[in-house]
């Protein structure tokens, strides 16, 4: 699989790429370093990736990894439920200017992103990601209103993640002009932003009328590592 092009094993280009300093593992194997991130990849399906893998795995942890098919567990792991998710990109260039609501705010108080992440669960958030890159969101008098921010980090593209809107402000606007500001953050950079997100989730409509794209459709095959080894 690695080789044809970044996007198609995102975790396995950032962690061999730019967000080495993340990364935990060799061979054909790496992981993020769990404060930052729960998500694994392997270069290639084959009993070398799986053993490198279970080399930076405890027993009973758990890997996340994002893989082109679904593939069996190999022995050893045990395969827990999975779900096809959809990448999509944008080639749209992005005015500042022309975002409602002013622009968004730089964010550093991570107490505040988590209290925003457990309202509205927009996906895995480990104590850390905010350290990953940019992350941008709108206050009220209540608090943090909505968020997103910068995850994956390839050579030639980054990834929007964390989109999440509070309850009480949605139909505002807030969430679009957050992946907007973003997006064009990533295009300023000579970069392509990209996101992940699951086909039923009604967000993949915004992102549409945003300017993203289809571009493929991964399996996310969280995997844990059975308590001992196999006979």
């Amino acid at each position: 699989m690695a080789g044809a092009h970044e996007l198609d094993n995102a975790v396995w280009s950032a962690l061999t790429g730019p967000q080495a300093r993340f990364a935990i593992g060799s061979g054909q194997a790496r992981r993020f370093d769990p404060r930052y991130a729960s998500f694994a990849a392997i270069e290639n399906n084959t009993a070398e990736a799986s053993r490198d893998l279970a080399d930076i795995v405890p027993f009973g942890g758990a890997a996340i990894l994002f893989r082109p098919t679904q593939e069996p567990a190999p022995a050893g792991w045990e395969a827990l439920p999975a779900r096809q998710l959809v990448q999509m990109v944008s080639e749209t260039e992005f005015p500042l200017g022309d975002l409602p609501h002013g622009p968004p705010v730089t964010l550093g108080d991570e107490d505040d992103m988590h209290d925003l992440v457990a309202r509205t669960e927009p996906g895995p958030f480990a104590p850390r990601t905010p350290d990953l890159g940019t992350y941008i969101g709108y206050r009220g008098e209540t608090g943090l209103l909505a968020m997103a921010g910068e995850r994956l980090r390839l050579a030639h593209h980054v990834e929007i993640s964390a989109v999440a809107v509070d309850p009480s402000a949605r139909g505002l606007g807030l969430g679009a002009a957050v992946v907007l500001h973003l997006a064009a953050r990533i295009r300023a950079e000579g970069k392509t932003p990209f996101l992940h997100v699951f086909p039923e989730n009604p967000a993949m409509a915004l992102y549409q009328r945003l300017g993203f794209r289809e571009r493929a459709r991964f399996w996310v095959l969280p995997r844990r590592r059975l308590p001992v080894s196999p006979a």
